[in-house]
């Protein structure tokens, strides 16, 4: 007899075996439905700000030198291009980890690219460029200043002044052949004759970049389009070449949504911090970025199977606990104990088609990310969550064994432990 759903799904979908279904025949996939082209015609590079911009947050532990250096060659493991080793102007300390991240990427031959973020001021410039010439690297100098009216206004600047530092900052960088970014704080809620200025300023003095930063997480996606191609007109009347960053906090809660619209409308280099760590609710999570561009097949040429340890020694390293329900590496991200999720997954597997049970109830596939689905038992768990659970630990699920442990479950009101379980089994052996 043929299945219900015959008719929609076709005779062929029904005959394949599981070796032979692909993703499109068991997802349809709305997110690509007038997708023509990739998110970007340029290669999309990324710009680690965790040790420099995540360690402002005030629940953050600045982490030991050993711990920046283990977290530097995991973000060069997993394909970040650029990250940003701190700020040497803010004292002793700062400038000595400066020094031995620099020294460790140049003797470890990384392929990650050291920077350095500097106000537009020479006294924050200066130890940037002894830094590189006693190490021998070059170093990114990511130069900010604020440009926004209501920052102007509270420090009592005129553009004459801030066009007069951020030339003086360029001027210092380029000299002593450093690259450098001009990097405008609050871009978001600026006027365009202010950044128009200060742009071309920063253009004719020689810098490379521009960063675009929503210092407040104000923008949406449509202020963030209207910015990019404003940014992108001032650079093409110029007739220069220089690269645009998207710099985002989540204050509104579109930190990730808004780098990867800022992709799509023109940048080429997107800025984050592992876990979203930083000032108030924090900076986009670049963890997050990275592994949904991985997904949207936009990463062909980056390894993210270190993704999830990176996440887990930030979290060790910045004593920043990761919520259970965090996308990836949070402790529930591939957990279930429901039973009608947990029975489908069961099915799957029973086939052999582990595809299949990867994705049914996840839009994520944990084994791109060297996780696994895992069935737990709860109040609102079935019996094939405990024959489940006790399979995989080679123990028999004997029925009265099943029963218990199930009746024990629906008395409680949480998932049971690992240790819970154990009891209840050793109890039933023992009658």
């Amino acid at each position: 007899m043929a299945r219900p759903f015959a008719k929609e799904m076709g005779a062929a979908f029904l005959a394949k075996s599981p070796a032979e279904l692909t993703e499109a025949d068991i997802i349809y996939d709305w997110n690509s439905v007038k997708k023509v082209a990739p998110l970007t015609q340029k290669r999309i590079t990324f710009f680690d700000e965790t040790l420099r911009d995540g360690i402002q947050s005030p629940s953050v532990v600045d982490p030991k030198i050993e711990d920046k250096i283990q977290l530097v060659h995991l973000m060069n493991d997993v394909g970040i291009d650029h990250v940003d080793i701190g700020l040497p102007g803010a004292g002793k300390r700062a400038t000595e980890d400066v020094e031995i991240l620099a020294r460790e990427i140049l003797d470890a031959k990384l392929r990650i690219k050291p920077g350095c973020a500097a106000r537009t001021h020479v006294n924050d410039i200066r130890p940037i460029i002894e830094v590189s010439q006693r190490v021998g690297i070059e170093i990114e100098v990511m130069s900010f200043i604020g440009s926004s009216p209501i920052r102007a206004y509270a420090e009592e600047w005129d553009l004459p002044l801030m066009l007069e530092r951020t030339a003086a900052a360029i001027d210092l960088a380029v000299s002593n052949n450093l690259p450098i970014s001009l990097v405008t704080e609050d871009t978001t809620r600026s006027r365009p004759e202010v950044l128009g200025a200060m742009f071309r300023c920063a253009i004719e003095h020689g810098a490379r970049r521009l960063t675009l930063c929503d210092t407040v997480g104000h923008a949406t996606p449509d202020g963030i389009k209207n910015l990019i191609e404003f940014t992108r007109s001032v650079i093409d009347s110029m007739g220069a070449e220089v690269g645009i960053d998207w710099h985002g906090h989540n204050d509104r809660g579109f930190g990730v949504t808004n780098s990867i619209h800022a992709l799509e409308f023109g940048a080429d280099r997107v800025h984050g911090t592992i876990l979203g760590i930083g000032e108030r609710v924090g900076n986009a999570a670049l963890d997050q970025i990275m592994f949904n561009l991985k997904l949207l097949n936009e990463l062909p040429d980056r390894d993210l199977s270190k993704l999830l340890i990176l996440c887990k020694s930030v979290a060790r390293a910045t004593r920043v606990p990761i919520p259970v329900n965090y996308p990836l590496a949070g402790a529930d991200a591939f957990r279930t104990a429901t039973g009608v999720h947990a029975s489908a997954i069961i099915k799957a597997e029973r086939r052999g088609d582990t595809f299949l049970a990867d994705r049914i109830y996840s839009g994520v596939p944990a084994a791109m990310f060297g996780k696994e689905q895992e069935i737990e038992i709860g109040h609102m768990s079935g019996e094939s969550n405990v024959v489940y659970w006790l399979k995989k630990r080679g123990i028999e699920p004997k029925p009265a064994l099943v029963k218990r442990l199930l009746g024990a479950a629906k008395g409680t009101d949480h998932i049971l432990s690992e240790e819970e379980i154990r009891q209840v089994i050793k109890e039933h052996r023992a009658t």
